[in-house]
């Protein structure tokens, strides 16, 4: 049976993550509060902006910066977008 978790980004009851995502009591706040939906297009938008800002993860500044993006996006904040990314959902015609 899904675990369902009320989501914090898309205010919500959807289904959640298997195990938390990252150690300690932050991975532990997303496992209870974040669905596998949001989870999942963080690891997307997260990508893009490593990708497109040349981000090294050796570098405590980017670690840093992507940590922040990461709080943002997953409490429906607004946080730096990739050019050109629109948000599932968005590009449909309403």
């Amino acid at each position: 049976m899904t675990r369902t978790v009320f989501c914090r980004k898309y205010r919500r009851a959807l289904p959640g993550l298997d195990t938390p995502p990252l150690p300690g009591a932050f991975g532990q706040d997303i496992f209870e509060n974040v669905s596998a939906k949001a989870w999942r297009e963080w690891q997307s938008v997260q990508t893009m902006l490593i990708n497109e800002r040349h981000l090294t993860m050796v570098d405590k500044a980017a670690r840093t910066y992507l940590a922040e993006q990461m709080r943002r996006f997953l409490a429906g904040d607004d946080y730096d977008r990739p050019a050109g990314y629109v948000p599932p959902g968005d590009n449909e015609a309403g």
